[in-house]
């Protein structure tokens, strides 16, 4: 298998991952095969590209013909709409599963595994959407925009590394999305981090913001969720990926506005 998928062509394994991370109907250009999808994280910063871009586009054209906490709900919804809100049931269930699931590594992967949403993870998304626009809300639309370009695909860039941290915790049948990602070489991750440290060097160039705090406190938030995550599960599953991911981003709103 592994053989297949360095045989699978480079564009092929980024259009699996526009796929894979976005309900916008790339599938209908182009179909890769199946091995591609196995290669996703490799290039999910890139879907932050698109995501961060629409958000960032929805702030800064929104707030010239509308109030600016409107347009910070519909830059909210359209990211929304773009990811099928991917990320967002990967953190209300990751939140079930470790508020509920208590120590029982088997139970917090039922729970998550379920379906349907408990009182931990619609409290958790609650707040978690709340704070997401408090912060932006903190910032004049221009700043918001170029966080947004900025946090996004680096925090993607940040929570793939979990891939290389930890096994899967479930067997490959049991994945929801029937996949388990490949851990990425060196090569690979050297375009992981381009793809994520890219927009991030260039909004802090352009707003002169202390690059330590911005760096380091997300990436400490992804360590100690990992560690979280290795105590309950030694592992991780899809929706941990989702979670760290949204929480990571956070992370950095949350720094900006301390700034």
């Amino acid at each position: 298998m592994q053989a297949n998928i360095d045989q699978t062509r480079w564009y092929d394994r980024i259009w699996a991952s526009l796929i894979f991370f976005t309900r916008l109907p790339f599938w209908r250009l182009h179909e890769p095969p199946k091995e591609c999808y196995k290669t996703v994280v490799e290039h999910w910063p890139l879907t932050g590209w698109i995501t961060g871009g629409a958000m960032a586009a929805t702030l800064w054209f929104g707030s010239m013909v509308m109030p600016y906490p409107v347009v910070i709900v519909l830059a909210i919804l359209v990211r929304l709409l773009i990811t099928g809100a991917l990320h967002e049931d990967g953190l209300a269930d990751f939140l079930d599963g470790f508020g509920g699931g208590g120590s029982d590594r088997h139970r917090i992967l039922d729970i998550m595994k379920d379906s349907h949403i408990g009182t931990y993870g619609v409290l958790g998304l609650i707040v978690y959407e709340l704070l997401l626009a408090a912060a932006l809300y903190s910032m004049n639309s221009t700043m918001a925009a170029l966080t947004v370009l900025a946090a996004d695909p680096y925090a993607k860039m940040v929570t793939a590394q979990l891939i290389l941290m930890m096994p899967y915790a479930r067997r490959e049948e049991e994945a929801k999305s029937k996949t388990v990602y490949r851990k990425f070489n060196t090569k690979e991750g050297i375009s992981l981090a381009i793809q994520g440290l890219l927009p991030m060097v260039a909004f802090l160039y352009l707003t002169g913001l202390s690059w330590h705090l911005i760096i380091f406190i997300p990436a400490i938030v992804m360590y100690f969720l990992y560690l979280l995550i290795w105590h309950r599960l030694h592992g991780y599953t899809g929706d941990c990926c989702g979670a760290v991911c949204l929480l990571v981003e956070l992370t950095v709103y949350l720094v900006v506005c301390a700034l």
